[in-house]
């Protein structure tokens, strides 16, 4: 058993579907990037930071002990983090942006355990050229907020994908193959 620290019901999706038992826990964190920090640089400190917010929980509480699995996706268009849009006007934004371009999609993903163990996933996407309808039509759906990159491929967006390289499962929020690697060398797996 691992202990998930996220709230994310995708990564509790794809650890399912691996056949890892977990058990959520809350990891609050800044999630303001620092100055001069690379969009990589700031994944894999997100990922870092949620695992060990999860361990300190998981030890307040008195859980036993097993690893802390800490994830973090973000969206680059041109060496930018396309943030998490948390209105319309925001996701409208963000799928302008996106629409007839390729991105990079980078998710971090870190195991506390006896040691630290840490992964980087990195897949390019590229969208087709979005019209106003389509954008309006995706946002009026609700799916866009709160999305890295204001989309989410599992869902309708997966409709704008014109070619994909690297991990699906990274895009959707939990690289399975380098988080199957994390787990196997804990020996989880």
């Amino acid at each position: 058993m691992i202990y998930l620290a996220s709230g994310s019901a995708r990564r509790r999706e794809l650890l399912r579907q691996i056949a890892v038992a977990f058990m959520t826990l809350s990891a609050e964190i800044d999630e303001a990037p620092r100055p001069a920090e690379s969009p990589c640089d700031y994944v894999r400190r997100m990922a870092r930071e949620k695992a060990a917010a999860g361990a300190r929980e998981r030890d307040r509480h008195g859980l036993v002990f097993a690893p802390v699995l800490g994830a973090d996706t973000i969206v680059v268009a041109d060496g930018e983090i396309v943030r998490k849009p948390d209105d319309v006007a925001a996701a409208r934004a963000a799928l302008r942006r996106l629409s007839g371009a390729e991105h990079v999609v980078y998710t971090a993903v870190c195991l506390l355990g006896h040691d630290r163990r840490e992964a980087v996933a990195r897949t390019e996407v590229a969208f087709k050229d979005l019209t106003d309808a389509e954008i309006d039509g995706y946002c009026a759906s609700g799916e866009p907020i709160g999305k890295a990159g204001g989309y989410a491929i599992q869902g309708r967006a997966a409709l704008f994908v014109t070619r994909l390289s690297g991990s699906y499962s990274g895009v959707v929020g939990l690289p399975l193959y380098e988080c199957g690697e994390l787990l196997r060398a804990e020996g989880v797996l």
